[in-house]
């Protein structure tokens, strides 16, 4: 008999890499499967894997009704993200398995890589270095490189939640003026603390100098951005993207850029990531990161911790057992102990 079918030990299988500690801390509550190698498993190889499995920690995998009819006994899967469009949550339901995830604790590193990225793309970084690089630095010139200013600019937020207050936070410093769009309004004493002005997207789009979008990806935000709302923009603007692909319509971004229709681009999110289209590639003002977001070692361990503390708690271990920390359909649990 297996050690944990003796003993009655719940099984868990962690689909990607992860911190060794966090491996170490899994398993003293349940009997692990690792995939420590980091290869992407298929869909096919996730349905046999899960066949026996109590829970699951993810990175990513999507998981659907497909995935959860191959997994009879599953009840929790944490996500190391705080994203979840790769959760059908509605099969979650259907099937009675808890999704988690992990907000706040990268709240702050994500508004960085923003800032990062928006200053980069205003002020032509990228494009800076590659020119340097290439060694066709050989004089000055008054027009070399010439960007558009941040100080004293306007900021448009579009999704003003946990992170895009923290980028509108930042503002302050900067002497912005702050504008935002979100699905409803912040309270009063959110905007007075970050001094900021609430537009319809349109008005945002006419007024802002620089753009940043940090709003989940949902059916509805799909191609918040196209090129309608490229159009209303000014053409010395940027945008900037640390919210999820989709949000934005690539093509149409790429045909602003191409065009000049727009100053510049942040992008650390695409449509069907890690494959990017091909076009940006090419294009002198966009500045590209591969989702690094939240990629701090501090803020990385925060959120595997997170995750494991969901899974262990979900599955009714450890001090905070039946209470997981952050999930996203809490309801379903209700049901379990009818089940």
């Amino acid at each position: 008999m297996h050690y944990s079918e003796e003993f009655n030990v719940k099984k868990i299988l962690v689909s990607r890499a992860v911190f060794p500690d966090v491996i170490e801390r899994l398993k003293r509550h349940f009997d692990v499967e690792t995939n420590q190698e980091d290869r992407r498993l298929t869909r096919e190889e996730l349905a046999v894997k899960l066949v026996d499995k109590d829970g699951m920690f993810v990175a990513g995998d999507r998981i659907d009704a497909e995935v959860l009819a191959a997994a009879p006994r599953l009840r929790v899967v944490a996500n190391m993200a705080v994203g979840y469009n790769n959760f059908d949550i509605d099969a979650f339901n259907r099937a009675s398995v808890l999704g988690t995830n992990t907000p706040d604790v990268l709240n702050e590193t994500t508004a960085d890589l923003g800032w990062a990225l928006m200053m980069a793309a205003a002020r032509r970084m990228s494009e800076g270095e590659r020119f340097l690089r290439a060694g066709k630095w050989d004089r000055w010139a008054y027009d070399m490189l010439m960007g558009s200013d941040v100080y004293g600019s306007t900021l448009g937020v579009i999704g003003m939640g946990r992170i895009g207050q923290a980028v509108a936070r930042r503002a302050k410093g900067f002497g912005m003026r702050v504008v935002y769009h979100n699905r409803s309004r912040v309270t009063a004493e959110i905007e007075r603390e970050l001094n900021a002005e609430y537009l319809d997207k349109e008005a945002l789009l006419k007024e802002a100098d620089h753009v940043v979008l940090v709003l989940p990806y949902t059916p509805s935000s799909h191609h918040t951005i196209g090129a309608a709302e490229f159009a209303l923009m000014k053409r010395t603007a940027t945008i900037t993207n640390i919210a999820r692909g989709g949000i934005i319509d690539d093509v149409a971004l790429i045909e602003a850029l191409r065009a000049h229709q727009i100053g510049a681009a942040g992008l650390d999110v695409f449509e069907g990531e890690p494959k990017l289209n091909p076009g940006f590639l090419d294009l002198p003002n966009v500045v590209l990161t591969p989702h690094i977001g939240s990629a701090t070692e501090a803020t990385r361990r925060a959120m595997a911790n997170l995750t494991a503390d969901n899974l262990i708690a979900g599955l009714g271990e450890g001090p905070q057992a039946g209470h997981p920390p952050t999930p996203i359909n809490p309801e379903v649990m209700a049901h379990w102990s009818h089940g």
